[in-house]
């Protein structure tokens, strides 16, 4: 681990992006690399198993904690994401002190104008989460450019549960010819298989239990692509939640890993994922598998 010690009495946590700026300044060095985890917040064990990969891997750690409201389409959706800064901040300076936090007001982000920038992700918007969250990904692209232009990382980190998001990333990324390494991460899942998302403290303790169902019927669609193809696991898929009210499926996809594009025919050339999104009484819960 790289660590470094600065000599401080707690964690440094700064809300504006000019004192962070001036900061980082004061103990940068041509040879010191800076790691980066973006958040949102309402933090569990997948948000701190990035900030160790940066850790193991980096002198300097950032994590930002920042509900972005561009990339909310449903209002609803926004005003209920978790807000939990002091419990963050107590996970993250207990994970290590050395961590430097950013936690934004919008106005310190968006200075008044609130609104997304548009980008061209070459169609990678256009799949999935994209088909039903219309503008979600200009406002990821949006807050994570600015981030990246705020924080200057070497190396920025990202779970795959937001595989699709983390294929936006790096695409933005290098349209935007920006210098950030943008490094994908395991999913990290609860006993039960759930995947951990800030969402699910929005579940009682019978959904999460429930929720279950998500990763077992993804983990048995990856077990029937080695012999059916895309359409009939999709169907089995669809008939697994139909029997199950508790649950509505919004869209279950099997597409390339590249390109996102549906898989009409498989390929052996070709490296295949499904994507799959669920409400628990209106809560929306993602999760994706390689097919591999």
């Amino acid at each position: 681990m790289f660590a470094l010690n600065f000599n401080k009495t707690a964690m440094p946590i700064f809300y504006g992006k000019a004192a962070l700026r001036t900061y980082l300044k004061s103990i940068e060095n041509e040879n010191l690399t800076i790691g980066f985890v973006p958040t949102m917040g309402a933090l569990h064990q997948g948000h701190l198993s990035l900030m160790q990969q940066s850790l193991d891997n980096n002198q300097i750690t950032v994590v930002s904690i920042f509900v972005n409201p561009t990339q909310f389409n449903n209002p609803e959706d926004l005003s209920k994401y978790p807000r939990t800064l002091e419990a963050d901040t107590k996970k993250i300076e207990s994970l290590d002190s050395d961590i430097i936090v950013y936690a934004p007001s919008v106005e310190d982000i968006y200075e008044g104008n609130i609104q997304s920038e548009t980008f061209d992700f070459e169609g990678l918007e256009n799949q999935m989460e994209g088909k039903f969250r219309p503008g979600h990904f200009d406002g990821v692209g949006t807050i994570v450019k600015r981030l990246f232009e705020i924080v200057t990382p070497t190396n920025a980190y990202f779970g795959e549960k937001d595989f699709q998001q983390l294929q936006i990333v790096k695409k933005m990324t290098q349209k935007s010819n920006l210098p950030v390494n943008i490094i994908g991460c395991p999913i990290h899942r609860e006993e039960n298989g759930l995947a951990m998302s800030s969402r699910n403290e929005r579940l009682s303790s019978e959904q999460r239990k429930e929720a279950s169902i998500i990763f077992k019927t993804i983990n048995n669609a990856k077990i029937l692509f080695q012999t059916k193809n895309a359409e009939e696991v999709t169907q089995w898929v669809k008939t697994v939640f139909d029997k199950n009210p508790n649950f509505e499926l919004e869209y279950f996809q099997i597409a390339e890993e590249d390109t996102l594009l549906p898989c009409i025919k498989k390929s052996k050339n070709k490296k295949y994922r499904a994507f799959i999104a669920v409400f628990v009484n209106n809560i929306r819960l993602i999760d994706t598998i390689s097919l591999k």
